[in-house]
C-alpha cells in the first residue's frame, strides 16, 4: 500500500514561499489549495487577503490540524483527480511543493487549469548546480537542501528541471503567465543561468485561450498585468 503521508513536504523556504504565493491571490479570492497540509496558508489567505477557501489534504493528522485551525479541508488523495470539482469553480489553485510527489503530475495539471482561472505552482529545480555537482563528483542519487532524502526513502517520485516543467506547459497547451525562480531563499524574477542556479520556482500558470476566445486583463497585487479567461 502507498505511504499516506507523503503529501506536503516540508519547504526549507516557507515563509518566503508563503509570501509570494500572497502575493499572487487576488484579495477576496476562491483559492483550492492541494496537499495543504496544516491550512498554514489557507488561515493565512483568509485573515490577509479575505479569500474563501478550501483545501485538500490526504495525511489525517495535517488534515485534522487544518480543521482545528477552522479552515475547510476535504481529505482525499489527489492521486484520484479533481473530478468532483466544476470546471473554473476557483479564481486560483494552489500546488506547493507536491507535483513531484504524485503518481500522475501531468493530469493534475490538466485538471488544475480546468478548475482554476489561474495556477500557482512551486517545486524543486534538479536542474540546480549543486545537485549536478553530486551526481558527477560520487556518482549516486543526491541529497541536498531542497532534496533531503535518501534514495530509498524519498517521497518525491518525479523530479524536473526548469527546462522538463517548460517543456511540458508546452506539451500540455499550459501558458506561464510568470516565473519566479527562488535562489538562495530570495525570489528572484528573470535570473541569469536560472535553470543552474535556482532550487526552487514558483509557475503561475492558465490554460490557454482557445481559437476565438477572449480575455481580459488582470491587474494582480504584484502590479504585473496578467490575462484571465472570462
Amino acid at each position: 500500500m502507498r505511504a499516506q503521508h507523503r503529501y506536503c513536504m516540508q519547504d526549507p523556504s516557507l515563509e518566503m514561499t508563503d509570501r509570494l504565493l500572497l502575493e499572487q491571490i487576488q484579495p477576496g479570492s476562491r483559492v483550492l489549495d492541494l496537499g495543504c497540509g496544516d491550512g498554514r496558508l489557507l488561515a493565512r489567505l483568509r485573515e490577509e487577503r479575505g479569500a474563501s477557501v478550501l483545501g485538500i489534504e490526504i495525511d489525517i493528522t495535517q488534515h485534522h490540524a487544518a480543521i482545528a485551525r477552522g479552515v475547510p479541508v476535504i481529505q482525499a488523495d489527489l492521486d484520484e483527480g479533481l473530478l468532483d470539482i466544476p470546471d473554473g469553480a476557483f479564481d486560483y489553485v494552489v500546488l506547493s511543493q507536491t507535483l513531484q510527489q504524485v503518481l500522475h503530475p501531468k493530469q493534475l495539471l490538466e485538471e488544475m487549469v480546468r478548475v482554476a482561472k489561474k495556477a500557482l505552482v512551486v517545486v524543486p529545480n534538479f536542474g540546480n548546480w549543486r545537485i549536478r555537482l553530486q551526481v558527477l563528483k560520487q556518482g549516486r542519487a543526491p541529497v541536498t537542501e531542497v532534496l533531503p532524502y535518501e534514495w530509498y526513502n524519498t517521497p518525491n517520485l518525479h523530479l524536473m528541471s526548469m527546462h522538463d516543467f517548460q517543456d511540458l506547459m508546452r506539451l500540455l497547451g499550459i501558458e506561464i503567465l510568470q516565473e519566479i525562480p527562488i535562489i538562495n531563499h530570495r525570489a528572484i524574477e528573470k535570473a541569469w543561468l536560472a535553470n543552474l542556479r535556482a532550487q526552487h520556482v514558483l509557475y503561475v500558470l492558465q490554460r490557454q485561450a482557445a481559437p476565438g476566445e477572449t480575455r481580459v486583463s488582470e491587474q494582480t497585487s504584484t502590479g504585473h498585468s496578467a490575462p484571465i479567461p472570462r
